[in-house]
């Protein structure tokens, strides 16, 4: 885990993580649909899982924005060379656990890894929730529900700023496939220019960039 601290006081956002890291709710989000036909389509010709197709995308899109990096740990903001994805991975008995999957550069080694975890987790019980840390994005998917808007359990009293990014059923439509994908930042962290900016770098990556 490599990371540096920020010097607050010369930070650009310096007064916006101090507006924002006041509120007892300093979360933002916004749900909007997102094209997965290209995706849909080479997922099933490869025989790989839809599930980690995507997340391999959105992970490597969110790597790519430096704002997607920051956390806050105690008082300090840290910038994350890398993060990971922090799933909830469903069982076939109904409940979930959560899951740490590490990001790889390499897809192809990135999914051989990602599918190994998924397995361990649908045989496993409970949730786990020490499996992940600061250097995650948390991850779920509810494929049953197209989605116009999500909200998160959330405990005030427990300190948190990594991002929430949630996947909903696919839909098909005038012969398109369409996702519902709702993103959750902290607000001291990010605003929605770099919402925007995942938004567009996961569509491309969805799209075969």
């Amino acid at each position: 885990m490599c990371r540096k601290a920020i010097n607050i006081n010369t930070w650009n956002r310096k007064d916006h993580f101090s507006f924002y890291s006041q509120f007892e709710e300093p979360f933002t989000g916004v749900t909007v649909q997102l094209d997965c036909t290209q995706a849909y389509e080479k997922a099933k010709a490869q025989n790989k899982s839809f599930f980690l197709y995507y997340l391999y995308r959105a992970l490597k899109a969110a790597n790519s924005i430096e704002n997607f990096r920051y956390r806050i740990v105690g008082k300090k903001i840290f910038l994350y060379d890398v993060i990971h994805a922090g799933p909830t991975i469903g069982r076939d008995d109904g409940s979930f656990g959560f899951a740490l999957i590490k990001y790889e550069e390499d897809e192809k080694l990135f999914y051989e890894k990602a599918l190994q975890v998924v397995e361990e987790v649908r045989a496993s019980t409970g949730l786990d929730p020490s499996v992940t840390g600061e250097d995650v994005i948390h991850f779920s998917a509810v494929p049953w529900l197209d989605f116009t808007s999500v909200s998160h359990a959330r405990r005030f009293s427990f300190p948190d700023s990594c991002p929430k990014i949630t996947f909903g059923k696919m839909v098909e439509e005038n012969g398109r496939k369409r996702m519902a994908v709702s993103i959750h930042v902290h607000h001291g962290l990010a605003d929605g220019y770099h919402v925007g900016l995942f938004v567009d770098r996961f569509q491309d990556l969805l799209d075969g960039e």
